[in-house]
C-alpha cells in the first residue's frame, strides 16, 4: 500500500506530560543547585589513563541570607570512566573555611539552624551538606560540613565560624 495514498490517519507519539514535567524540574533543580557553587580550582590526586583524574576541588559559596559571608570548600572528586559519566561515588572528607568577604548584612531573621547549601557526591544517595548554626550569645555564624547518605551518613565532619560582631536576629 502507498503511504502518500493512505486514508488511515497517522499515528501519532504517546503524550506523557508527566515526563516533560519530571524532566524540566530535575534540570531546574541541577541548575539552582549547582549555580550557587563557583569553582575555583583543581589540584589532581592520582593519574588516571581513561577519563579524569581524580582531583581534590575548591569551591565557593555565597550564603544566601548573610551577605558578606562566603564559604571554601575543598572535596574529592573521583574520576575514572565512572567518574566522567556521573557514576563515581565521591569521598566523604571535606574541609570548610567560612571568611567575611564583605560588610556583612543579615538579609532576615535566621532560623538557628539551617541547611544553606547541598551538593551531590554521587548519582543517587550520598550528598555533601553545608549547615549554619547561629551562635546568638557569641554573635557568630558557625558552619559545619558533613556527607550524608540515604540510610547513613559519615561521622566525618569539618566546623568553622565567621564572627559577625553585632546581634543576630533569629527565628
Amino acid at each position: 500500500m502507498n503511504p502518500i495514498l493512505s486514508t488511515r490517519p497517522a499515528r501519532s507519539a504517546p503524550r506523557r506530560p508527566w515526563l516533560r514535567a519530571c524532566s524540566v524540574a530535575a534540570g531546574a533543580l541541577l541548575l539552582a543547585t549547582s549555580a550557587r557553587a563557583e569553582l575555583l580550582g583543581e589540584v589532581s590526586t592520582v593519574f588516571k589513563l581513561i577519563g579524569p583524574n581524580h582531583k581534590i576541588i575548591v569551591e565557593a559559596y555565597d550564603d544566601p541570607k548573610v551577605e558578606g559571608v562566603t564559604c571554601f570548600v575543598s572535596r574529592a572528586k573521583t574520576g575514572g570512566i565512572t567518574g566522567a559519566v556521573g557514576l563515581a561515588t565521591d569521598k566523604s572528607d571535606a574541609s570548610i573555611a567560612c571568611r567575611q568577604v564583605g560588610e556583612i548584612r543579615i538579609k532576615e531573621a535566621l532560623p538557628k539552624q539551617e541547611e544553606v547549601f547541598s551538593a551531590r557526591l554521587s548519582i543517587l544517595f550520598k550528598s555533601l551538606q553545608i549547615v549554619r548554626i547561629v551562635d546568638p550569645k557569641r554573635q557568630s555564624l558557625v558552619y559545619m560540613t558533613y556527607s550524608d547518605k540515604l540510610i547513613e551518613g559519615s561521622p566525618k565532619n569539618s566546623i568553622t565560624a565567621v564572627p559577625v560582631g553585632k546581634a543576630i536576629p533569629v527565628k
